[in-house]
């Protein structure tokens, strides 16, 4: 499969028998009949198996492979690009080789550069490294093809799909053919390998692995041998992962006696826009290079594209480590505000409390930087500011939860305030327009700002990272703040630690009302029965589209193309809302233009002095 820049493949070990390429091709045809990846892989000398040793030496074991190659060409079932490992001769001298073919034709062989001689291994005897050889031969005849020889770089002509291929012990090399063909245009590295199972070394292939991924900025696909290798000196386990930009896709359990195959759906866009906004890979491009030979591949789109694993919903809450994730973003919202106050030296710290996520954050981060601080929570001020439609329930979260966590409180009602306001500027008071909800907003913030003067305070903002990005906030009201402790976390996020706060931290009284907080709508309160998520839609999606397009560069079509099979939307609802997300995406960042500083929590943020940075008046069409 192959769609809208995802590309799923396939990472295979296959029953195998030592010394029986017939056997191992007729498994790998089996394999490839119904498989629905756009590019397989076998590991390292699968026609032949890794271990036969001295039988490397018979012409027999050679020329079996060679009938096998032309087996799997002839009655090749698979459409895509497979890559199986044989032995080659060249001149009488063997080399170890990853073969490249789709259906009956050989793209491209690429030789083992680094060949392992220590410890339990002992391919320098069988084997010669590729780096000389590709110095003076840059293709071979096999089968009666012409195919291309050395560093190879598969690309497709418009370029979206490209990738170079790398054998076992390349790899592990101080700078690797993989990091090369990388820097030269390789969007994936596939390695085919044999890499045999000592207690400790799962852990270190995959470090390894997701490393390669992260430093070139792109993806590593990798096949390893099986149990069914020959286990008279060694074990393989075919521990076979699929990784891309440091993040395991998938990986294989260990000792499966049985083919196995794994699938990944590999992100091209999310590859070409880590490589557009990493410097470092920008300043090592081309820097390293070895002449190398680009073969031109043809994948045809699919008409639909199922991918192999559900994508997570909400890619910002902690699904793993979830205590220590949790412990890890209080922490970073703790220290940042000690700073701050030590910094700026205010004797207390005001902050309007809704009853809502937002506030219910920043006051229990406050409360625990006074703790660490060994301050009175007194000097904490937390207001109520009651409007025109403040519910019974949301002030009664606020006053309860202020009440059990022992800072000031401060009840000021609003009503005529604003009432008086609206007279002011001769407005009725009585339309519910634009006008009438921020006006509520600025007062607010108003008071705020006031008694953090008479207080000798700082106004802590509660807005989050979610509502800057949509710009669900009104500019110079609940926008504006003196530090912003929320502006890092995205609204999923702030449910997640109020919901561990809830569970880890608090009992009695705190907890009854963090999860009653939790529970409640998401509602600014400024017209009737006003809802935001009837306005700008849910959360839980604006926060997975947000993740993608600051994570993965999609655009607005991509977003449209992803939604409905990640959430149960119909196409026309996930057209919808990828057009409202980043209509008010780019309208907005004038509001986030005047960000009051926040700590960044999250590898993204919406920080117009850090990661965002876009001119206020942007005239874009994603």
């Amino acid at each position: 499969m192959y769609k809208q820049g995802f590309v799923k493949v396939a990472s295979i070990t296959p029953e195998l028998k030592v010394g029986n390429p017939a056997f191992n091709v007729g498994e790998m045809l089996r394999l490839l009949e119904d498989n629905n990846a756009a590019i397989a892989v076998f590991p390292e000398l699968s026609v032949t198996a890794y271990t036969c040793n001295d039988l490397f030496f018979q012409e027999s074991l050679l020329d079996n492979a060679k009938k096998a190659i032309a087996t799997l060409l002839a009655k090749n079932p698979f459409p895509g690009i497979v890559i199986v490992g044989a032995p080659l001769e060249i001149d009488g001298i063997l080399y170890n080789c990853a073969f490249v073919l789709q259906q009956d034709k050989l793209l491209g062989i690429v030789p083992k550069f680094y060949l392992p001689n220590t410890g339990e291994f002992y391919e320098k005897r069988w084997f010669q490294s590729g780096f000389n050889v590709v110095e003076h031969v840059s293709s071979v005849q096999y089968l009666g093809q012409d195919v291309p020889f050395g560093y190879l770089v598969f690309k497709s002509v418009d370029g979206e799909l490209s990738f170079g291929v790398e054998v076992c012990e390349d790899m592990w090399a101080p700078i690797s053919p993989g990091n090369i063909l990388s820097l030269n245009g390789a969007k994936m590295i596939i390695n085919l390998s044999a890499s045999n199972e000592v207690l400790g070394k799962r852990e270190i292939r995959r470090r390894t692995i997701l490393e390669h991924s992260r430093r070139n900025a792109g993806a590593y696909v990798y096949s390893s041998a099986g149990v069914n290798e020959s286990s008279s000196e060694t074990v393989f386990s075919g521990h076979n992962l699929i990784a891309q930009n440091g993040e395991l896709i998938v990986e294989t359990e260990n000792f499966n006696q049985q083919s196995e195959i794994i699938y990944g759906d590999i992100d091209l866009e999310k590859i070409d826009f880590a490589r557009r906004t990493t410097a470092s890979y920008r300043d090592a491009l081309h820097r390293y290079r070895h002449a190398y030979q680009v073969v031109t591949i043809a994948l045809e789109e699919s008409g639909g594209y199922d991918f192999s694993k559900k994508f997570d919903r909400t890619p910002f809450v902690p699904k793993r480590r979830v205590l220590e994730d949790f412990e890890k973003v209080a922490a970073l919202q703790e220290n940042a505000l000690i700073k701050r106050l030590k910094h700026v030296g205010s004797k207390t710290v005001v902050i309007g409390i809704s009853g809502g996520l937002d506030s219910t954050l920043a006051l229990l981060i406050t409360c625990r930087a006074f703790n660490a601080m060994g301050r009175n929570r007194k000097d904490i001020l937390a207001v109520t500011m009651p409007g025109l439609h403040t519910s019974k329930e949301t002030k009664r979260n606020a006053i309860e939860l202020m009440t059990a966590l022992g800072v000031t409180i401060k009840d000021i009602d609003i009503n005529q305030h604003v009432k008086d306001h609206f007279k002011l500027i001769e407005h009725d008071g009585v339309t519910e327009d634009i006008t009438y909800e921020n006006t509520q907003a600025r007062a607010r913030t108003m008071i705020l700002m006031n008694l953090a003067n008479q207080h000798k305070g700082l106004v802590l903002g509660t807005g989050d990272l979610s509502e800057m990005a949509l710009g669900w906030c009104t500019y110079n009201g609940d926008q504006m703040s003196m530090y912003g402790i929320n502006v890092g976390i995205p609204k999923t996020l702030v449910r997640f630690m109020i919901e561990q706060y809830a569970a880890n931290v608090f009992t009695g009284d705190v907890q009854s009302t963090l999860e009653a907080i939790v529970q409640t709508p998401i509602t600014p309160e400024l017209t009737s029965n006003q809802k935001t998520e009837d306005t700008i839609g849910k959360y839980d999606i604006n926060d997975f589209i947000v993740h993608r397009v600051l994570r993965y560069g999609d655009d607005e079509a991509r977003i449209a193309w992803l939604l409905p099979k990640v959430f149960d939307l119909s196409e026309e609802d996930g057209s919808d809302y990828a057009a409202k997300f980043f209509r008010r995406f780019y309208a907005q960042q004038f509001k986030r233009q005047a960000t009051p500083d926040g700590p960044k929590i999250l590898d993204v943020s919406v920080n117009p002095r850090g990661d965002l940075r876009l001119p206020s008046d942007i005239d874009y069409l994603p």
